[in-house]
């Protein structure tokens, strides 16, 4: 089966180097006691802040983007199903959560992020969970074979 607008398979590689480099950034910048209060608040757009921010968020966001779309070693039609089935319950839980946070939240910037965070993850987090239960299963039919 030919997947389509896939990236090859060593993009999951890049892209967990990418999001693992995002951790160790972040954390130092809140270990240091730097926060977003700190500075007196510019209408410039590219102060040290939101450079700073939109660095760490590009790359935690590229990260898991190649993570989840980088192709399998064998993609095959249940791979195909297993990644349809992720993707459309990371959405039906995007949107649960996105319309639970606009009733309950008035922090619209943690909104997005959490809107722009949360679909990647759960897609990667149950397509990953998917293909270790079908492989579980196949390792065990094997075995009674």
């Amino acid at each position: 089966m030919k997947s389509r607008f896939l990236f090859p398979h060593w993009f999951r590689y890049l892209g967990l180097a990418l999001f693992l480099i995002h951790i160790p950034i972040v954390m130092f910048k809140k270990e240091m006691g730097f926060s977003m209060h700190d500075e007196p608040v510019s209408d410039n757009l590219f102060n040290s802040h939101h450079i700073f921010f939109m660095t760490t968020t590009l790359l935690m966001a590229v990260g898991l983007f190649f993570i989840a779309f980088a192709k399998e070693r064998i993609e095959d039609e249940q791979i195909f199903k297993l990644r349809l089935d992720s993707l459309q319950w990371a959405i039906y839980v995007n949107y649960i959560l996105l319309v639970v946070s606009l009733i309950l939240s008035k922090d619209t910037e943690h909104i997005l992020f959490l809107n722009l965070l949360v679909p990647l993850v759960f897609f990667i987090v149950r397509f990953r969970w998917k293909i270790f239960q079908n492989n579980r299963l196949i390792n065990k039919e094997e075995g009674q074979a």
